[in-house]
């Protein structure tokens, strides 16, 4: 019987972090070591505030330390994943960070598995074909219409049929500007491209707000309207999406849990639920959210704007599904995020993606860029180091 021997998490950072909605200028990536067999995961997460998650001193009896449900732990099978999960879940479960941590963790657990029995993450979870996905060039919106434009026409050009822009000034000024950057991105996509818009919780609650722009979304053909309101503003999306005839609502990588998860696709009446592995609690707990999202109509997307690390593992849940073939692929990914594996999820010929059919997620971090990246950094409390930057 083997056991978790160690945990490890690498804080990794590029040079300079901008003020922009760009989660792959940092990274932390997780490694789970039981016998000769090493599995990689990562979180979705400012790293400092998780990596005190995995190591803070207790504070009570449901506020303990990552580490303490998952170190020493017998490691055999799913059954063993599923159940370091739920420990993890009761015994953290007032210490908010725990659920990043978990993610990463509970990613990392998956590939240890799957190159313990030399099989693809998918199959351990019962699937017997990974289908293909369609990728959408993930991208931030231009501050201006014309630079919008041209981020659209150069997805176009390089051969995606599906782009999503978001953040930026989106959202912030008039109502003329936020038509102009629309009207741009279709426009510069062409007629027959699939156009998704993220506005990042730009109007919290505000339904008015939001519903001003829904004519325009409607005229330039939008697919979806991703994150007008707060995760929790179930009310709010449920009024948005009741005002909404033809562009669905998208929301969810928010979600820290399956629970939240669940509840919007219960109440908030969105089409697509977008769920990130580094975020929601792992593999786990994403393939649960597909799960409840199949059986209720509702159409499971990723959340992936980081490494081709984060993206298999955020595929993995839903790699058996035929007919839920979008799929989050960062368009413009920093070098850190890019260059932090030493293979990727090319498109084909098709412009599709495929999961590999190697053991575990069959993505590996690269140990130069690892290094090149890594942030020195200690935890220390009354003189006891609780954590050290650890050695590759």
């Amino acid at each position: 019987m083997r056991s978790i021997d160690s945990i490890d998490f690498f804080y990794l950072s590029m040079p300079e972090i901008l003020d922009i909605a760009d989660g792959g200028q940092d990274a932390l990536l997780v490694r789970v070591v039981a016998g000769d067999q090493v599995g990689w995961g990562e979180c979705e997460a400012a790293p400092l505030p998780t990596i005190a998650s995995l190591v803070c001193p207790m504070s009570h009896s449901a506020c303990k330390p990552v580490l303490a449900s998952v170190l020493g732990q017998a490691f055999d099978g799913p059954d063993d994943i599923a159940r370091i999960h739920r420990q993890v879940r009761l015994s953290s479960m007032d210490l908010l960070q725990s659920s990043h941590a978990l993610s990463g963790i509970d990613i990392a657990l998956w590939d240890l598995l799957g190159k313990i029995r030399s099989q693809p993450v998918y199959a351990l979870l019962g699937v017997r074909k990974a289908h293909a996905k369609l990728p959408y060039c993930s991208v931030l919106f231009g501050d201006t219409p014309e630079e919008t434009r041209l981020k659209a026409r150069e997805a176009q050009l390089q051969g995606y049929h599906a782009i999503k822009l978001g953040w930026g000034a989106f959202g912030h000024g008039a109502l003329r500007d936020d038509i102009d950057q629309v009207m741009a991105a279709r426009e510069g996509l062409g007629p027959d491209g699939i156009l998704c818009i993220d506005v990042g919780t730009i109007w919290e609650t505000d339904v008015d707000a939001a519903a001003q722009r829904l004519t325009v979304l409607e005229a330039c053909d939008v697919t979806w309207l991703e994150e007008p309101f707060h995760t929790g503003a179930l009310s709010a999306y449920r009024a948005l999406a009741d005002r909404s005839s033809r562009v669905k609502l998208a929301g969810g990588e928010g979600a820290h849990n399956e629970h939240l998860a669940n509840l919007m696709i219960e109440y908030a009446g969105v089409g697509y639920i977008q769920i990130d592995a580094g975020r929601v609690g792992g593999i786990t707990s994403a393939q649960r959210v597909f799960e409840h999202a199949q059986a209720r109509g509702v159409t499971f997307v990723n959340h992936t704007f980081t490494t081709h690390l984060a993206l298999s593992a955020s595929l993995q849940a839903y790699a058996g599904a035929a007919d839920h073939v979008l799929c989050e692929y960062p368009g413009h990914p920093t070098t850190l995020a890019y260059d932090l594996t030493c293979d990727h999820l090319e498109r084909d010929s098709n412009g599709e993606i495929h999961l590999p059919e190697r053991p575990g997620l069959g993505i590996d971090p690269d140990p130069a860029t690892i290094r090149r990246y890594l942030v020195d950094a200690e935890v220390c409390v009354n003189g006891q180091v609780l954590y050290r930057t650890p050695t590759l």
